[in-house]
């Protein structure tokens, strides 16, 4: 059963629809004494269509009848004419009838203190349900003191507990819900609604309350392992798997996610200082965390660059320029890197790249300056040493 809020949608609309359809009728038809037309005989494009003297066309007679059969199902050590109102409650709910849904379940409910029932599991999915009908209403007040019936009947069962935090949040009675959420968690560690939930309200009593806003909680139940492993032990749904793997899935992206900036911050603060070392090994780590960050690379180089590690520096800004082509400072750190390994030419091209880029770099003026300077000595002393012929 769901627990989204909705409105009941009854069985008011098929009946407006038949009123509607006999109006119609009505007023094609002419004068009968209680608006229906007399009894006759159709005819269509000339032949005679056959009419049921019940009153049934031919689609109505080859209509298959409804499958009632689910009524007669077991449930639980309900008696069977109340097994039979908690069934339709359950078909009726299925179908988004939650008004007539909450009309079978308060029957049985009623039922069940009339005969005495000694059963508190079955009580207990009955006010659970109802409750549901409620909350899908907008009912918060109601859903509540369902709940809580439902659980003097049987405590630490997962959906009163659910729905009852559900309908505490509606009504913003924050502490409440959170105290029933956690207390889920304790059961099931894989309902999403209850972590989503957990999360928001955290958010808002920090703002509201501040750091203490722990100390003002009404106290959590310790529930007991036996009930936990209880649970642990039901199989699980197709559902439930998806959304734990889900759950696991995000948990691990916000958890790499917090390492990342952590590891980064750590290299940037490293790098200020001048623990180039330090500070390299933390970038490394981010690489294997986010291996197309390209501010890793950049922020990588800077630090080979301090540790005369020229090739490697190289390397990095090679990697940067893969994954952004147009970046100024791997232009830039990659000509200080072909400086170190004395390769002037491309230095003094890379060098140019980033004064096209931004002619206001004024540092890439003197290092073009001096690698030109570089360049020119390298070449005569190659000349000089070059044999005659």
């Amino acid at each position: 059963m769901g627990n989204a809020q909705e409105k009941p949608s009854g069985s008011g609309a098929g009946r407006s629809d038949q009123a509607s359809a006999g109006s119609g009728a009505r007023s094609r038809g002419g004068g009968d004494h209680h608006g229906q037309r007399p009894p006759q005989k159709g005819v269509a494009n000339g032949t005679r269509t056959g009419i049921n003297p019940a009153g049934g066309g031919q689609e109505e007679r080859d209509r298959p009848a409804e499958d009632t059969s689910y009524l007669d199902a077991p449930a639980g050590a309900l008696p069977p004419h109340l097994a039979r109102l908690k069934n339709e409650g359950n078909h009726l709910f299925k179908n988004g009838q939650f008004g007539d849904a909450l009309e079978k379940y308060t029957q049985a409910i009623c039922g069940c203190a009339e005969a005495g029932i000694d059963s508190p599991e079955d009580v207990c999915i009955l006010y659970s349900n109802r409750a549901a009908c409620y909350l899908k209403d907008g009912n918060s007040k109601d859903c509540i003191q369902d709940c809580t019936k439902a659980l003097e009947l049987q405590p630490y069962s997962l959906k009163p507990l659910l729905r009852r935090a559900m309908a505490y949040e509606s009504v913003e009675r924050y502490k409440m819900a959170y105290v029933d959420y956690k207390t889920v968690l304790q059961m099931d560690t894989g309902v999403q609604a209850a972590h989503d939930s957990v999360h928001r309200i955290t958010k808002m009593l920090i703002e509201e309350e501040g750091p203490e806003w722990r100390e003002n909680l009404p106290a959590i139940p310790a529930v007991p392992l036996s009930v936990q492993l209880q649970h642990r032990e039901k199989p699980v749904s197709i559902e439930q798997a998806q959304a734990r793997a889900a759950r696991a899935t995000q948990d691990e992206v916000r958890k790499k996610e917090s390492q990342f900036t952590l590891l980064k911050q750590k290299g940037n603060d490293l790098v200020k200082n001048g623990n180039f070392q330090e500070a390299m090994e933390k970038y490394t780590e981010c690489v294997a965390l986010k291996p197309d960050e390209c501010s890793l690379y950049t922020n990588r180089a800077i630090c080979f660059l301090k540790l005369n590690r020229f090739q490697e520096a190289k390397e990095d800004c090679d990697s940067a320029l893969q994954r952004e082509p147009g970046n100024k400072k791997a232009f830039y750190r990659r000509a200080m890197a072909h400086k170190g390994l004395q390769d002037y030419l491309s230095a003094s091209t890379d060098l140019q790249e980033v004064l096209q880029m931004d002619p206001n770099v004024r540092e890439a003026e003197q290092e073009l300056e001096a690698v030109t300077g570089l360049l020119r000595q390298s070449l005569m002393e190659n000349t000089a040493h070059t044999p005659r012929v």
